[in-house]
């Protein structure tokens, strides 16, 4: 694997962890803590396992900028980024609202979330893999 694949891998998986702090741990907190019931207590959330599903998902989002994404430059990596964000935004925030009781706030923050998550990180992608 190429030094800037690893390097983007890491920079994504820094970004998105420090963003999912700065999204759940603080602006949607005081909806978490209303909708307490719906979630596991925090005791029983699994870190480890959390941060091993951030880096597999992580990996797959550059890998599939790096593999399949023919010119690749800052803006074919916003755009990607845009496109895959709309994608796993839209499931995560209204796909989830349509089958669990969560605030239609809640829906929109995971849906607006993850857009600018992605975002962000074909930002970065595009920055460090370069045609």
């Amino acid at each position: 694997m190429a030094k800037r694949t690893i390097l983007a891998i890491v920079a994504v998986f820094i970004a998105w962890t420090l963003l999912d702090f700065i999204i759940h741990g603080m602006l949607l907190k005081s909806t978490y803590e209303a909708t307490a019931d719906l979630w596991r207590p925090m005791n029983e959330m699994s870190m480890p396992l959390m941060y091993f599903v951030t880096l597999v998902f992580t990996g797959c989002f550059v890998l599939i900028y790096g593999l399949l994404i023919e010119q690749k430059s800052l803006a074919s990596g916003i755009k990607f980024g845009i496109l895959f964000g709309l994608a796993t935004g839209i499931s995560m925030g209204f796909g989830s609202y349509t089958y669990m009781p969560i605030p239609l706030t809640l829906a929109w923050g995971w849906f607006i979330g993850t857009w600018f998550e992605a975002i962000a990180a074909g930002a970065i992608v595009g920055a460090i893999i370069k045609s």
